[in-house]
C-alpha cells in the first residue's frame, strides 16, 4: 500500500477552495436562473459565511501545528471561538428579519462539505488511474 505524499495533500488543500467557490458559483447561478434572486443572494451569504469559517479553522490549525511555543495567539484563538456563535447570530439575524430566508442560507452552509466531497471524487479517480 503506498503512503500518501506530503506534496499530494497540499495540493488537495489548494484545490478545496476552488471547489468551494465553483459549487458556491454553480449554486448562485442555478438559484438565479430559477429566478430567486433573494435566494441566491441568501445562498451566497451562507456559502461566504461557511468558506470564511472554513478559512479561520484552517488559520487555527495551522497556527496550532506551527507553534513553536505552547500559547497561541489571542486573535487565533479569538476567530477559533468566535466561528460559530458568529455563524448561528448571523442566520438567526436574517431568520427573525425576514429579510432573506433562512433555508438558503442553510444550504449555503454546506458549500465546504461539497468541495470536500468533490475533492475526494477527484482524489479517487485520481487513485484508479493509477
Amino acid at each position: 500500500m503506498e503512503k500518501i505524499q506530503i506534496p499530494e495533500i497540499a495540493r488537495a488543500e489548494a484545490r478545496l477552495p476552488r471547489w468551494m467557490l465553483g459549487v458556491a458559483m454553480a449554486g448562485v447561478f442555478t438559484i438565479v436562473t430559477l429566478g430567486k434572486p433573494q435566494a441566491a443572494l441568501a445562498f451566497g451569504l451562507g456559502a461566504g459565511i461557511a468558506t470564511l469559517n472554513y478559512f479561520w479553522l484552517r488559520q487555527a490549525v495551522e497556527t496550532l501545528f506551527n507553534a513553536g511555543h505552547t500559547r497561541v495567539p489571542r486573535r487565533v484563538l479569538l476567530k477559533f471561538s468566535v466561528r460559530h456563535p458568529l455563524a448561528l447570530v448571523g442566520v438567526y439575524w436574517f431568520y427573525k428579519t425576514g429579510w432573506l430566508p433562512a433555508g438558503p442560507i442553510l444550504a449555503g452552509l454546506f458549500v465546504p462539505a461539497a468541495g470536500v466531497v468533490l475533492e475526494g471524487i477527484f482524489e479517487l479517480r485520481e487513485g484508479f488511474r493509477t
